[in-house]
């Protein structure tokens, strides 16, 4: 989800590094992401990751929150129209990945206040002094949601069976390549596992938070080939068939309506008493279609969680001492929203051009991209449709990123700009109509996804910037499913409002959006056919900074190609950058051992999380 994927690569959250016994010493970066309110920062310090613990023989995580009571229910919600699949490895929107990642456990996990890397299913890990082999330790005695053990043989199956066989989407196995070669797997015993990669690769350890599949439930679907895989645990799956290693295990899907997940009794973490997590009974996400609607069902108290919009947060802020929630001020979103222009200039199997030959000329056009951008009224866009709580973004990486490149300016909207660059390439203004040097009127489709209001009031607000140019704009929210088609099969398009989830720590998660043959590299997508087929030469850039920086170790050499990279998007504009968001969420006051984190979010430690107020 990894990172950068509007479907989501890998739900938000990172890995860093943990704990080395002879083992090379790890990169320490500066801190990621600083809470902005004050009662917020006081939470997060207090909050201490689980440790391991031993008892009877088996190798638990044990919770250092405050013991809290079990039962209950807390209720989420999800915009759009739920999950497509629950198969971890099939994973393409956002929603899909949250619901995954509640049952699918990795490896390790993320420490949400310091970045560092903590034990999951494995209990300990270390790395050789050359930086070239992991070994990763299991905790004994843990096991799947159906009492069978988890071991290595899952590990190395789900490594090599599933995601260095190419099965379901293969972002992740696109991450891995080094030199040309994946990484090697394999078991020592039940409880040990060593992979082995060519050279040092900073990325790795983080990829190791990926889902692992029990390999009893797994096998018989991979058997009967990538075609069936696809298809395998899709919403249309029983409950019954799922077998999980998370918190929570899924209990009813309604489409359109509801998914609810169950707690999982042979979880492997426990509290300071030794009674198994997680309190809660149950886990429920509410499919609310979009964003207003969401709001109609928290105050409804329909919802126990809400993240709010800018314009809704002044009101919820008055209300709030006389409420049954309270706010929390998680800092800029670790995401990103842009426009992006589809640059392709090829055609499809049928010899037909995948975008207009006549926009093609005007979208690789870099003064008429560089036009587009000064265009945007972005302090605008935060005043009115963020309220004000957010600010301007101009690079890939968000505010909060350990690498983000501050040695690039912002700069306001500039229409006498816009419109010199856009003379200097031929086009002219008519009548408030705006022609190329051709003589054809420069008209194109802008799309969003529909239902979230936000993105669609950010088009319309495009929509009327661009038309200030003489422009004219076809806004055309769209269903989500039909827009991802679009963008990464039909490749159909014009223009795009989307986002893309981050990581603050480690930008090679966008390696599948920024290499030219990158499964995500929208503004110019090519099939796998194709490969690097009509490469640009900051596309070639782009390659070598991403190859390169992965390849350097320490946070001080990796800075200078992040920063490279920044640039180079700063510069030559496939995606125009828009704001970022401050995150404020609200929640029930009934709900405690919440620890707000600007990594992890408000329920980063759903398994800890209890309901004051239930009656069990």
């Amino acid at each position: 989800m990894t990172r950068r994927g509007y479907w989501v690569l890998f739900f938000g959250l990172v890995i860093a590094a943990l704990l080395c016994k002879a083992c090379i010493v790890r990169d320490v970066p500066p801190k990621a992401g600083q809470n902005t309110n004050a009662k917020q920062q006081s939470a997060t310090a207090a909050y201490t990751m689980p440790k391991n613990v031993t008892l009877n023989g088996i190798e638990y995580l044990q919770s250092q929150a405050p013991v809290g009571k079990f039962g209950g229910t807390l209720v989420s919600s999800t915009i759009g129209e739920g999950p497509k699949t629950f198969n971890p490895f099939n994973c393409k929107d956002n929603t899909s990945s949250i619901m995954s990642g509640i049952m699918y456990d990795g490896l390790l996990t993320t420490n949400p206040t310091t970045g560092d890397v903590a034990p999951k299913l494995a209990k300990a890990y270390s790395i050789s002094p050359d930086g070239k082999v992991y070994t990763i330790y299991l905790r004994k005695g843990a096991k799947w949601s159906d009492g069978k053990p988890i071991t290595a043989d899952d590990v190395v199956f789900t490594w090599n069976n599933i995601i260095f066989a190419g099965y379901g989407d293969t972002s992740t196995r696109d991450s891995l390549v080094i030199d040309g070669k994946l990484p090697s797997v394999r078991k020592y015993g039940d409880y040990i596992v060593v992979f082995a990669i060519t050279r040092p690769y900073a990325p790795f350890l983080r990829m190791l938070s990926t889902p692992i599949a029990p390999k009893h439930i797994f096998a018989p679907a991979v058997k009967k080939g990538k075609e069936y895989f696809d298809s395998f645990l899709s919403t249309t799956a029983k409950p019954k068939d799922f077998v999980v290693s998370g918190a929570f295990k899924l209990k009813e899907y309604v489409p359109a309506q509801r998914v609810v997940f169950e707690r999982n009794p042979n979880y492997y973490e426990i509290n300071s008493k030794n009674e198994k997590l997680p309190y809660l009974d149950k886990l429920v996400y509410l499919i609310v279609g979009d964003l207003n609607n969401e709001v109609l069902k928290f105050e409804a108290k329909e919802l126990d969680v809400i993240s709010l919009q800018g314009s809704k947060v002044a009101r919820y802020k008055a209300m709030e001492p006389k409420s049954d929630f309270k706010l929390y001020n998680l800092g800029p979103d670790t995401g990103t929203m842009y426009l992006s222009l589809n640059l392709n200039t090829r055609k499809d199997s049928k010899g037909k051009y995948y975008v207009e030959p006549i926009k093609q000329k005007w979208f690789n056009d870099l003064n008429f991209r560089r036009a587009v951008d000064y265009a945007i009224d972005r302090k605008n866009m935060v005043l009115n449709i963020a309220n004000g709580i957010g600010a301007p973004l101009f690079t890939p990486e968000s505010l909060n990123s350990i690498y983000l490149n501050k040695k690039l300016k912002p700069y306001n909207k500039d229409l006498n700009n816009a419109k010199i660059l856009l003379k200097k390439s031929g086009f002219t203004l008519k009548d408030g109509k705006l022609f190329d040097k051709d003589g054809h009127r420069v008209e194109f489709n802008l799309y969003t996804n529909a239902g979230n209001t936000e993105r669609e009031a950010i088009g319309v607000m495009i929509k009327q910037d661009l038309e200030d140019l003489g422009m004219k704009v076809n806004f055309k929210p769209i269903e989500f499913n039909s827009l991802v088609n679009k963008l990464v099969s039909t490749f159909d398009w014009d223009m795009v409002i989307m986002g893309l989830t981050g990581s603050p720590l480690e930008p090679n998660g966008g390696k599948n959006v920024w290499l030219s043959d990158g499964r995500l590299h929208m503004f110019n997508m090519r099939t796998p056919q194709e490969g690097k087929a009509g490469i640009l030469p900051w596309e070639k850039q782009l390659d070598e900074m991403f190859t390169k920086g992965a390849l350097a170790t320490k946070f001080e050499d990796r800075k200078p190609y992040y920063d490279k990279y920044q640039e180079i998007v700063y510069t030559q504009k496939p995606m125009i950058y828009i704001y970022s968001p401050i995150r404020i969420v609200a929640i029930r006051n009934k709900f405690k051992n919440i620890y707000p984190s600007s990594l992890g979010g408000l329920t980063h430690n759903i398994e800890e999380i209890y309901e004051e107020s239930n009656k069990k």
